[in-house]
């Protein structure tokens, strides 16, 4: 235990990859940045649509159900529900591939 092969604390059950328990506010403006992004995506795509006299199911979907940025509130924004969690929420970086995973719906009343 004590000298040149003593274990080191991430062997002795310390956090392997050091997660922050919140978001940096460059974190945050960056996802905002994504969101706002993939909104005017959207907007563009359901642009063209409309300018050809066509539509999506799926365009119509997520303008129906999904709010946009501006619309978000805050907790919304940089946090997800999760049930295991003891507030039932975490932040929205501990969840596996967050810049590419849309998390804009939580259940209501969380």
């Amino acid at each position: 235990m004590f000298g040149a092969f003593r274990p080191t604390s991430a062997l002795n059950g310390g956090l392997l990859w050091k997660i922050p328990w919140r978001l940096s506010r460059h974190q945050k403006a960056r996802a905002r940045k994504r969101l706002r992004a993939v909104d005017d995506v959207i907007a563009v795509v359901d642009k063209a649509l409309a300018k050809g006299g066509f539509t999506t199911k799926a365009v119509e979907r997520w303008k129906a159900e999904m709010p946009s940025e501006k619309d978000m509130v805050p907790k919304d924004k940089y946090t997800i529900f999760d049930r295991k969690e003891k507030g039932y929420r975490k932040g929205v970086h501990k969840l596996p591939k967050w810049t590419r995973v849309s998390q804009r719906i939580n259940p209501p009343g969380y």
